[in-house]
């Protein structure tokens, strides 16, 4: 069985690719997770946030926005002093900062979700690389939604993380033609990744 070879280097990496990497996903509080932690992940490895994310769902209050708003000195200075986490002052600050958009941008009738999927006209792109040197770093499509993020008060939202993001959450399809989930996520015989909660989740 092959898979697109980033994903080879140790189980839970492996595990991720092949239940969640990829496919479509349009729940609000799992999207909103989502960025988060790509905006942790800037100048590090997804393998690095990937073994840290169920502490970070502990921590983050499982990443529900109406919480980490409110985040006080006392908060920001215990996630700063947690080794379980990216302690980056800057990073913690926008994920407070994200959740106060997060607010404000779904006080009206749009969702999360559709604000985000709007910049792949609400499908998502079926891309069919070869290898990885084919894959983009960003596109025209993430440098709108970058622009369009930072616009709305996002930060730690430019257009090579928001491009990550759109590959995570199956916005585009970018496993390669040989991985056995390419086809498995373009047709759509996939399982919506669940919701995040409270609770740590594995992968």
């Amino acid at each position: 069985m092959e898979r697109c070879p980033w994903c080879e280097s140790f189980d839970l990496y492996r595990q991720y690719h092949d239940q969640e990497w990829g496919v479509p996903c349009h729940d609000d509080n799992a999207l909103f997770e989502l960025l988060i932690l790509e905006g942790a992940q800037a100048g590090l490895s997804w393998a690095t946030i990937l073994k840290k994310r169920d502490h970070y769902r502990q921590v983050f209050d499982g990443f529900q926005p109406h919480l980490i708003a409110q985040y006080d000195d006392a908060k920001v200075a215990a996630l700063l002093a947690d080794p379980g986490i990216v302690r980056n002052r800057a990073k913690v600050a926008a994920s407070i900062q994200n959740a106060k958009a997060f607010l404000e941008l779904t006080a009206s009738d749009q969702t999360f979700s559709d604000f985000l999927w709007q910049f792949v006209d609400g499908e998502p792109i079926q891309n069919r690389w070869h290898a990885l040197s084919e894959v983009p770093g960003k596109t025209t499509r993430s440098d709108a939604m970058s622009k369009a993020l930072r616009l709305a008060g996002f930060k730690f939202v430019g257009s090579t993380i928001c491009y990550a993001f759109m590959q995570a959450a199956g916005m585009v399809n970018d496993h390669l033609v040989t991985c056995f989930r390419h086809q498995e996520v373009s047709s759509g015989s996939t399982k919506v990744r669940p919701s995040v909660s409270l609770e740590p989740q594995s992968v």
